[in-house]
């Protein structure tokens, strides 16, 4: 029901007014009441005049608030001329309105009609869509049927390769080409197709033992043929290694040069172990059992004639540093190098341990014979463990290549060709030791050994260890047996059993001194303290000795020159071939030191052995402060500056003829000669000293005395000159 605005109109036209809208409305609004004629409306008070009150403000206050409302209330117009005018105005317009319908009733009837005709069309082109919706639906259905078998084919597809890849390998490795059967049957072993196709047959044969063990039927259909010629590859390929390894046996031959020609086929005995072990046992234990001749055949004739060029004369148990020097029997009289080897003195023999010489080829004795050649043992054992060292390396590698072995089986195949010939070195050296007394050659061959585990070591070959190892424990006891029996030989030694007393360098320190600086100069490449510690009981024992000789001369003078002369030729010998800061050239240098100036004291004693005295006791009285008592000691002092300057000079000229008779050493003479001329100066300056004390200041006499620079300048004229 549409909202009606009622105004009041107090004049004559409101009545008229409010007819025409009940009529305008009339219509409407009956057909409103009948509707309204169904409401249920309970209990509703229409008669509240609070509620249409309300209902009366909201509606003025919403007109007011209209535009054209304010418009015409400040304008001032009359709102019931406004309102017919307002009436007349739609009446107008609704005329033009059905005037227009009216005039545009054909083109709506046309548009009607198009209308229907369109609904006719998308009729049809509903009806045709659901026909394609029906068609898409059935077409949906089909792709997914179709992508089903898809699915399937290509799972079909998959294992259908998978079976033909396994199927195709399986085929091609049982299948056996004719060409495999001819190379195997009829071709040469050392033709490189040949070992092509063992590759080939070891691979089918292995290839056959792993299908079989999964029932694979088709394997029966080929391992007749691949059995057959497995027994031909294996028979030509035992032929051809048993063939090589007899040609070891022929005299001359070079057993180097078919092994490496058995390297080159290092396959066939892997092929041998796969497929007949018997067969590849065979083959080792007949190559062990020649080879483990060979080596021993050739060492024992090599070790035989390489003995034969040792030096006639060697070291005997009398051959002992503290046994006495006779005519017949003179250490260090220069023997012939062509036949006899020192027992005490270095000499050339410690370059066998250099870089050189260690590594440089073997002896040949044939040839050595021809020239008359000689050699001390150390040589010997050098070139003879050096040939074992060089065939063992070469031995154990190819055992570890051909064999496949490694580890304890590569030792234990090593040790059963060359443990005969290692037993057999052990047995000679054992032999050749137990009655050797020459120490330097023992010690020297401990250092060749010691050298020769380290080659090993860098060449990573573990072969020889327990070798090197047995041989040490063979040498070091026979050597500390050597060195305790030369201590004990100096020890027993009596200076009264050794002939004429003489204060030059005894040939027992000479032999010690070469003795110890060949032994200091091995060691300090592999020092050991086993051996410092046997040298420094030989040390002690020889500076026992030197005292004991030395008191044998009678005189103090002579005790002290023969200490000196052999302490100086004792740490001459040591300074050339050991380091300065070892201990025996400590030792000997402190000893020298403290005998050196103790001799000063005793050659100043005759000549000016009053003065010397006068100082000291002067010094002593004066440092007490007891200077009463150095009155009594003028005539003293005087008869000593009138002494000191008339005999100073020859007296010093004959102390430096004494000096230069009485040592061997012309440097170790000079430098006592030196030493004593300064001792002089110092105790002439003291002496000065003394005379410049109040008891003495007032003598005469001191206008005698020399003065000291002018006695430098004297002094200086009696230095040796070199």
């Amino acid at each position: 029901m549409a909202a009606v605005e009622i105004r009041p109109n107090s004049d004559s036209g409101g009545a008229a007014g409010d007819h025409h809208l009940i009529t305008a409305l009339h219509g409407e609004g009956k057909a409103d009441i009948e509707e309204m004629s169904d409401l249920n409306l309970g209990e509703l008070d229409l008669t509240s005049d609070e509620f249409i009150l309300d209902e009366v403000d909201i509606h003025i206050q919403a007109n007011l608030e209209d535009e054209l409302v304010k418009e015409a209330l400040k304008t001032g117009v009359d709102l019931r001329q406004y309102s017919k005018q307002v009436e007349s105005e739609l009446q107008r317009i609704e005329q033009a309105s059905i005037k227009d319908y009216i005039k545009e009733s054909q083109n709506i009837a046309s548009l009607h009609n198009q209308i229907t005709a369109c609904d006719s069309i998308l009729e049809r082109m509903e009806q045709m869509l659901s026909s394609f919706q029906s068609d898409l639906s059935s077409i949906s259905s089909e792709i997914q049927t179709l992508q089903e078998q898809s699915v399937a084919m290509n799972i079909k597809l998959k294992n259908r390769q998978s079976v033909r890849s396994e199927l195709s390998q399986l085929v091609d490795e049982l299948m056996v080409p004719s060409s495999m059967m001819a190379i195997i049957l009829d071709t040469p072993v050392t033709e490189q197709e040949f070992v092509e196709q063992l590759h080939e047959l070891d691979n089918k044969i292995n290839y056959v033992k792993e299908q079989s063990f999964r029932e694979t039927l088709a394997c029966n259909d080929v391992q007749e043929v691949l059995e057959k010629l497995k027994i031909k590859a294996v028979t030509k390929i035992r032929e051809f290694i048993l063939q090589k390894i007899y040609s070891f046996r022929k005299p001359m031959t070079n057993y180097q040069i078919p092994q490496n020609a058995l390297l080159k086929y290092r396959f066939f005995y892997q092929f041998l172990l796969a497929n007949e072990r018997h067969v590849a046992k065979e083959i080792r234990d007949e190559y062990v059992d020649i080879m483990c001749k060979i080596y021993f055949s050739y060492f024992k004739s090599y070790t035989g004639r390489l003995m034969k060029v040792q030096y006639e004369e060697v070291a005997d148990k009398d051959d002992l540093m503290g046994v006495e020097d006779t005519a017949k029997k003179g250490f260090f009289s220069k023997p012939s190098l062509k036949n006899r080897n020192t027992i005490f003195t270095l000499g050339n023999r410690g370059s066998i341990i250099s870089s050189t010489e260690l590594e440089a080829p073997i002896l040949v004795p044939h040839a050595a014979q021809k020239s008359d050649a000689r050699y001390p043992f150390e040589t010997l054992f050098r070139s003879q463990h050096y040939a074992l060292l060089d065939n063992s390396c070469r031995e154990y590698l190819f055992l570890c290549d051909f064999f496949m072995v490694t580890g304890n089986s590569a030792q234990d195949l090593f040790n059963s060709i060359m443990g005969k010939t290692l037993a057999m070195f052990l047995k000679h050296i054992a032999t050749y030791v137990s009655d050797c007394y020459d120490s330097i050659a023992i010690f020297l061959c401990i250092h060749i050994i010691l050298r020769f585990r380290a080659i090993t070591v860098k060449r990573s070959i573990p072969a020889v260890d327990k070798y090197w190892e047995t041989v040490l424990e063979i040498l070091w006891p026979r050597f500390e047996l050597i060195l305790e029996l030369n201590i004990q030989s100096i020890r027993n030694t009596d200076p009264q059993r050794l002939g004429t007393l003489d204060t030059r360098p005894h040939y027992i320190t000479r032999r010690y001194a070469e003795f110890s600086s060949a032994i200091v100069s091995i060691n300090q490449t592999f020092p050991s303290e086993k051996t410092n510690a046997l040298l420094g009981q030989l040390q002690v024992e020889v500076e026992n000795f030197v005292l004991r000789m030395a008191a044998e001369f009678p005189s103090r003078k002579e005790q002290l020159i023969f200490l000196i002369n052999n302490y100086d030729m004792m740490l001459s010998v040591l300074m050339e071939r050991a380091a300065d800061d070892s201990k025996e050239v400590e030792g000997f240098q402190q000893l020298l030191l403290a005998r050196t100036q103790e001799f000063i004291e005793e050659i100043l004693s005759p000549p000016f052995g009053g003065m010397i005295a006068f100082v000291k006791e002067s010094e002593a009285l004066i440092e007490k402060g007891q200077m009463e008592k150095l009155k009594s000691e003028e005539a003293r002092a005087s008869h000593l500056v009138r002494g000191f300057a008339s005999s100073w000079k020859q007296s010093v000229e004959n102390l430096s003829q004494d000096v230069m008779r009485s040592f061997t050493n012309f440097k170790n003479g000079t430098g006592i000669i030196q030493g004593a001329l300064t001792q002089l100066i110092q105790y002439y300056h003291r002496f000065h000293k003394v005379l410049s004390q109040p008891p003495f200041k007032g003598l005469a006499v001191r206008s005698e005395l020399i003065n000291i620079h002018h006695l430098m300048v004297e002094v200086k004229k009696h230095k040796p000159n070199f």
